[in-house]
């Protein structure tokens, strides 16, 4: 399928709060310079950030907000404990790179989700 920035590779029904311009390739580029090989568990953890911004004025998003939204989405699998295999990076911090999305304010602290 290729998407509205003429990529191949997006489905625009799985990533349907996906911000303006991003496309799956360019994703899985900085996924992969980050050291990370997206599955299918990745996808989803994009899907979920992807749709709290659309829920937020993205300017005022917090990230403490963020943090305990995405626990609260991903607690039947262990929560942010889960996220951070999927994301060593911070799933806030590297989620948000993979989703195409600005970390929040506040993100890159370790207790937001961010190893750095």
């Amino acid at each position: 399928m290729t998407d509205s920035t003429g990529n191949k590779g997006t489905d625009s029904t799985d990533f349907r709060y996906a911000p303006s311009g991003w496309s799956k390739l360019v994703a899985e580029s900085k996924a992969s310079a980050a050291g990370l090989t997206p599955l299918a568990e990745h996808w989803e953890a994009v899907n979920a950030l992807q749709e709290f911004f659309s829920r937020h004025d993205e300017p005022g998003i917090n990230a403490r907000e963020l943090h305990d939204a995405l626990e609260e989405k991903f607690h039947n699998r262990g929560g942010m404990k889960y996220l951070y295999r999927l994301f060593p990076g911070g799933p806030v911090t590297q989620g948000c790179l993979v989703a195409g999305l600005e970390p929040p304010a506040g993100s890159m602290d370790t207790g937001f989700g961010s190893v750095k």
